[in-house]
């Protein structure tokens, strides 16, 4: 569990830095992953070295996640552009209901009662922090921002899913196939979505640069790590204390000030994180059986206490 808190934390700093970048949304999505590509398939050579060749039956699995992931940060780059980087990275996140019920459906994780507990609680965090009761935290366009951020959380809950079924025994080999795949699409699919400038500039890309090897590189390989060892469910919920700290970034950072209702989001968030992510006695699930996380794909892995 730690090590999905500390992928977390470092992915919240994703949305300070696109800001920071001051580029197009398009550019930012297309260069935070092709910066990324080297260093990962550098990660992934010595993955292969130890653990010998990736399994062909978990490639399609990483391809179909890098696609998903194309799509979630084009659409997450524009949300944060229509309404700035704590609403955006709010909405990127919502994610949590989809995997909750996507892993019971597809794996068979019934949720724990703290967990189903727990979303509703983190959910009532979200729309403090979000500015839905605060005009303040409104951006340029709301509605496309809410639109943008919507498509980003199905997105996202794909990508988290497709990475989870890749399997326990890989970290950095799945995720550099898709950071590869991701790179692709989004230069594919630019043109539709604003277009991406192909000349660096500075310090932009110097941003970028650093977003490339920290969330990218390094939150994304500790977060893909952690996926196969634990529910899915938990894993988003966990990540959900990435808007809680882009909150406090973007005040520290970019002098954003947030409200007093976005601060009180801030503490619910925690209190429902720390109480759906406490362990219980294991639930039975359809057949009876008693539910593993190895029953929902790690391949028979035994449970991290990570």
């Amino acid at each position: 569990m730690l090590i999905a808190i500390a992928g977390a934390l470092i992915i919240s700093t994703s949305a300070p830095l696109v800001r920071l970048s001051e580029v197009s949304p398009a550019t930012s999505a297309l260069f935070r992953c092709a910066y990324a590509v080297p260093p990962m398939l550098l990660l992934a050579w010595r993955e292969r070295r130890r653990l010998g060749p990736l399994p062909r039956r978990a490639l399609p699995a990483a391809w179909a996640a890098g696609v998903a992931f194309a799509f979630d940060l084009l659409f997450w780059h524009h949300a944060i552009d229509y309404v700035g980087a704590g609403l955006a990275t709010v909405l990127g996140n919502l994610q949590v209901f989809l995997v909750a019920f996507a892993a019971w459906g597809f794996f068979g994780e019934r949720p724990s009662t703290r967990l189903m507990v727990g979303t509703p609680v983190v959910f009532a965090g979200v729309v403090l922090i979000s500015g839905v009761l605060d005009s303040a935290a409104y951006g340029s366009d709301p509605l496309m921002g809410v639109l943008a951020g919507l498509a980003t959380s199905v997105s996202y809950a794909v990508f988290l899913l497709l990475m989870k079924s890749a399997g326990p025994e890989r970290a950095a080999g799945p995720l550099a196939h898709a950071t590869v795949v991701a790179t692709i699409g989004i230069a594919v699919l630019s043109p539709v979505f604003g277009g991406a400038d192909p000349v660096p500039t500075w310090p932009g890309h110097g941003w970028l640069l650093l977003l490339a090897l920290g969330p990218q590189v390094l939150g994304w390989s500790l977060i893909t790590y952690s996926l196969p060892r634990q529910p899915a469910a938990l894993t988003a919920l966990l990540l959900l204390v990435q808007p809680m700290t882009t909150v406090a970034i973007g005040a520290l950072a970019l002098g954003e000030r947030p409200s007093a209702l976005q601060l009180a989001g801030c503490a619910v968030i925690v209190l429902g994180v720390l109480y759906g992510s406490r362990g219980g006695p294991p639930q039975e699930t359809r057949e009876g059986t008693q539910e593993h996380v190895e029953e929902a794909g790690t391949g028979g892995a035994p449970v991290s206490p990570s």
